[in-house]
C-alpha cells in the first residue's frame, strides 16, 4: 500500500488478508459457533471484525422510532425514581421506559 499523503481523503481498499494480518470477517456468518472459550480464542487470535460489519452492528434510534411525551410527576416521586436509577447506573428515562415496557408486556400476557 502507498503512504497516504497530508490531506488525502480517498479511502484505501485492502485485501481480505495480507500476509502476516489477521483475516477479516465481513459477514457474520463467517464466525463460527464456538465449542469452548479456547477454540474462540485461537479464532481471534487470527481474525478480525471488518469495522463496517461493527458499525452496522451498533443501533441507532431513528427519530421515525421515538415520539417524546411531556408526562408531569409529583416532584418527590421523580426524586425517588432519580434516586433508583443512579443506584443501577442507569438514565431514569430509558428506567421509566424499562418500566413501562415490563408492565405492558404483564398486561398483554394477562389479557
Amino acid at each position: 500500500m502507498e503512504p497516504r499523503r497530508k490531506g488525502d481523503t480517498t479511502l484505501m481498499s485492502r485485501p481480505a488478508t495480507l500476509e502476516g494480518d489477521l483475516a477479516l470477517i465481513r459477514l457474520w456468518k463467517d464466525v463460527p459457533i464456538f465449542e469452548s472459550d479456547e477454540e474462540e480464542g485461537k479464532f481471534w487470535a487470527n481474525h478480525q471484525l471488518d469495522a463496517r460489519l461493527m458499525q452496522m452492528s451498533i443501533h441507532r434510534n431513528d427519530v421515525r422510532e421515538s415520539t417524546t411525551i411531556t408526562l408531569r410527576f409529583d416532584p418527590r416521586m421523580l426524586s425517588r425514581i432519580k434516586r433508583i436509577a443512579r443506584r443501577r447506573y442507569l438514565n431514569y428515562q430509558s428506567m421509566i421506559k424499562q418500566w413501562l415496557s415490563e408492565r405492558m408486556e404483564q398486561e398483554m400476557k394477562e389479557g
